[in-house]
């Protein structure tokens, strides 16, 4: 029998799993995950802790026969092969920049006979999806609607879930438990307290989300109080449930109305786009795929960056973002955009201070979608929204959250202070704060800068940069 290791990456799960399947289908399986020590794109804390539980499930599944290693994967693959005799390497292709010269290195060291990768993150392959000229999309609905929709048969059905026949664990390998995954601050237990995170625990939330959610998701999606939102998106981010398995199941359905059914597979279209974006255009990590925001001027302001950061701007609906990002790992999408948009409109502040924290905080954190989400933000990247529209926190309280539950959740110095107070508190009477026992400046913040005024000088900025750009 062949002898093969299966490298997992962020396919963290035994159902659709093309190189499992194909490993089995050969002989004996050697499940490897390698905590990459060289891979300049670390693991932030939240993906940390969501990672050793999910590598928990996944050790489980394939009754602990998992070899986990740390350290460079270019040095540790190659020996282990040799050493044991390995016939193949079957994994998940990777998309980002340096997931790419990695295998392709492997492919070199170890022969590319013995290295065997599949697709198994996307629904549609970067390469297969152009405009007619050859040349790349940079506007989603298009490279959607014509380049994806349109692009011959429908993404592949989903292999079934599979343990394989022979499993073996090579004794190279530490316990899960040494890879430092853990947190040792109370955080780490108190985050993972709204999330089964397991490949079952996947499965679970799609089908919750379909039987109780997906109906009236293309309104309702926006309101971040209602739990309209599928909440999926960690499990994408990690491989615990897979696209097309998604899509598939999404497929199946009669009874969904189709304007709230396209709308939510149009989102499983903007991470398609966003892993598109880096593909082709993989700068958009760290450098601004419009070179004219290259001279934007940016500022400086370590206590403006910490009180967004912690949820203390003063601004109800932008701090109960905050600390639901905190709290629970995951912020409502409608509410990225509006934290969004106050650091680097309001508060001029680099899209690069809150991309760094969405990629400690959030459990989905993910390269593709972290980097062209904030580049969407901030105006300087494919697709973007226009530098000068600049979401007002108020209107959008006033818009999404009418009762302010959404700020009593996660505010708890408003709890007693009613809508419509509660979505700007600084000007309400007196006595009501009083009342409600709000104390500005003591027991909740008054406004760390003006929304106006903050507003008039980007827009400032933007006009000095398109005259530039001319």
């Amino acid at each position: 029998m062949a002898k093969s290791i299966v490298l997992f990456h962020e396919d963290l799960r035994c159902g659709d799993h093309q190189p499992l399947t194909e490993a089995n289908a050969i002989g004996e399986v050697i499940p490897v995950y390698i905590l990459d020590s060289k891979d300049p794109n670390q693991l932030g804390g939240a993906s940390k802790i969501w990672l050793h539980h999910a590598l928990t499930d996944l050790n489980q599944q394939l009754q602990k026969k998992i070899c986990f290693l740390e350290g460079d994967p270019k040095k540790l693959l190659p020996e282990l092969m040799a050493k044991h005799q390995i016939n193949n390497l079957f994994c998940h292709e990777r998309f980002d920049p340096y997931g790419i010269a990695l295998q392709e290195a492997l492919k070199q060291s170890i022969g590319f006979e013995k290295f065997h990768s599949f697709n198994g993150t996307l629904l549609w392959h970067p390469e297969e999806i152009h405009k007619s000229d050859g040349t790349p999309y940079r506007v989603f609905t298009p490279f959607y609607r014509k380049g994806c929709l349109q692009f011959g048969p429908l993404p592949r059905q989903p292999l079934p879930h599979i343990i394989p026949d022979k499993l073996t664990l090579i004794e190279e390998g530490c316990h899960l438990d040494e890879l430092s995954l853990k947190s040792k601050l109370p955080w780490g237990k108190e985050i993972i307290q709204y999330w089964d995170i397991s490949e079952q625990g996947a499965h679970n939330r799609l089908n919750t989300f379909i039987e109780h959610k997906l109906e009236g998701y293309k309104i309702q999606r926006d309101f971040p109080s209602q739990g309209h939102t599928s909440k999926l998106s960690p499990f994408l981010k990690w491989g615990m449930i897979s696209v097309p398995t998604v899509w598939a199941q999404l497929n199946t359905l009669t009874n969904i109305p189709s304007k709230d059914l396209d709308h939510f597979k149009s989102e499983l279209g903007w991470r398609e786009f966003s892993y598109y974006l880096l593909h082709h255009f993989p700068k958009i990590i760290k450098e601004n795929l419009n070179p004219n925001f290259d001279h934007f001027p940016w500022h400086e302001d370590d206590a403006l960056l910490k009180a967004w950061q912690q949820g203390q701007t003063g601004y109800p609906i932008v701090d109960a973002a905050m600390r639901q990002l905190y709290a629970t790992g995951y912020m409502h999408n409608r509410l990225r955009m509006v934290v969004g948009s106050f650091l680097v409109k309001n508060l001029t502040l680099h899209w690069h201070h809150g991309q760094d924290w969405f990629w400690d905080c959030l459990f989905d954190a993910d390269i593709a979608n972290n980097s062209a989400g904030w580049q969407w933000i901030a105006g300087c990247g494919a697709d973007a929204a226009p530098y000068f529209r600049i979401f007002n926190p108020i209107l959008q309280s006033q818009k999404f959250d009418k009762d302010g539950a959404f700020i009593h959740q996660w505010v708890p110095e408003l709890a007693e202070l009613p809508a419509p107070h509660c979505f700007q508190p600084w000007l309400t009477p007196k006595d009501v704060l009083d009342q409600a026992n709000v104390k500005l400046g003591e027991n909740y913040p008054n406004p760390i800068i003006d929304l106006t005024s903050s507003r008039d000088r980007a827009l400032n900025a933007y006009s000095h940069l398109k005259s530039k750009k001319s």
